[in-house]
C-alpha cells in the first residue's frame, strides 16, 4: 500500500527558468514607421471632422482611428537597452527571452519589460562576530565582487537576487570563519590569519554554490577586516607577545647548539701548537 502511494505520488518537475535570448526588432525603422502612422492618423481624424457627417468622412475617421492604434502599438513596443543592462521579456506571465544587445529594440508591444543590471557590483558584509575554530570570537567582515550572469534565474529564481546575495555572503563568511582558527600558532594548520589567500579561495567557492540558484557569478571575495573581539584582543596580543619570545630564546639555543660541533672540530684538527694569543681566542670561543 505504501509503495503504491509512493508511486501515485507526483514528483516534482524541474521548472527552473534559464536566460535564452529574445526576438526583437531594430526599433529605429519601427519608430519612424510609427511616428509616421501617426501623423497620418492625425491628419485623417481632422479631415474627416471637418468634412462633417456621411459615409465618406466616417469612413476617413475610422482609417484614422486604425492608423493612431498601429502607430500607437508601434511606438509602444519600443525599448532602449543601455550598456550594461539587459531586458527580460515577458509576455501574459512567461518568459519570452532577454535582450542584451544595447539600443533601441522593438518588441511585442502587449510584453512587459523588466530592467535587469549585469554590471559589475561590490558587496560588502556587515562586520560578524563569531566564534572561530578554537572557539575564540573574533570578528570579521568581506567584500564580494559579483555579477548578474542568468537574467531569468534572477528573475525568477529567487525573490530578490541582491538581497539574496547579501544573506549568502553573511551566511558563507561566518561559516568560513567558524570553520578555521584564527592563528595556527606555529602547528602548520590552515588559519585565517596566515593562510589569507587559500581562506579567500575557500570563500569564493562556497560563495559561487549558494548563489548558483540566483544566476550570479561571483568574479572574486576578499577579508576586509579580521581581528580578534575586543574583549579577548589584549589577552591575546600578550599570548602572542609570551609565544613571540619563547620562539626568539629557543631559536638561539638551536642556534648556540648548532655552533658548538663546529668549534670541537677547529680545536680537535690543529696539529700544529698554537701561540698563547690563538690559544686564548680559542678558549674565549
Amino acid at each position: 500500500m505504501t509503495q503504491n502511494a509512493a508511486a501515485a505520488t507526483p514528483q516534482p518537475a524541474d521548472r527552473r527558468v534559464t536566460e535564452r535570448k529574445a526576438w526583437a526588432a531594430h526599433g529605429v525603422p519601427v519608430l519612424v514607421v510609427g511616428i509616421g502612422l501617426l501623423l497620418s492618423a492625425v491628419a485623417l481624424l481632422a479631415q474627416g471632422i471637418a468634412q462633417g457627417s456621411g459615409t465618406g468622412p466616417t469612413a476617413v475617421i475610422v482609417v484614422g482611428v486604425l492608423l493612431l492604434v498601429a502607430g500607437a502599438l508601434a511606438v509602444q513596443g519600443l525599448t532602449s537597452v543601455v550598456a550594461g543592462e539587459a531586458r527580460a521579456v515577458q509576455l501574459f506571465g512567461r518568459y519570452r527571452g532577454t535582450i542584451r544587445d544595447p539600443g533601441l529594440q522593438w518588441v511585442n508591444p502587449f510584453a512587459r519589460r523588466l530592467k535587469v543590471s549585469t554590471r559589475i557590483r561590490n558587496q560588502e558584509s556587515a562586520q560578524a562576530k563569531v566564534n572561530d575554530a578554537d572557539g575564540n570570537p573574533i570578528e570579521i567582515a568581506a567584500v564580494v565582487v559579483w555579477q548578474v550572469q542568468d537574467t531569468a534565474m534572477a528573475l525568477y529564481s529567487v525573490d530578490d537576487f541582491t538581497q539574496f546575495v547579501t544573506i549568502q555572503t553573511e551566511t558563507a563568511v561566518r561559516h568560513i570563519a567558524s570553520s578555521y582558527p584564527y592563528d595556527n600558532r606555529g602547528s602548520g594548520a590552515l588559519s585565517l590569519r596566515d593562510n589569507a589567500e587559500e581562506i579567500t579561495q575557500k570563500l569564493s567557492a562556497e560563495l559561487a554554490d549558494r548563489v548558483a540558484p540566483a544566476g550570479v557569478h561571483i568574479i572574486e571575495s576578499r577579508l576586509t577586516r579580521l581581528s580578534y573581539a575586543a574583549e579577548i584582543a589584549q589577552a591575546m596580543l600578550r599570548q602572542q607577545q609570551a609565544n613571540a619570545v619563547v620562539g626568539a630564546r629557543q631559536r638561539i639555543v638551536e642556534e648556540a647548539v648548532s655552533m658548538r660541533p663546529g668549534s670541537r672540530v677547529v680545536t680537535s684538527c690543529s696539529s700544529q701548537p698554537l701561540p698563547s694569543g690563538s690559544l686564548n681566542s680559542a678558549k674565549e670561543l
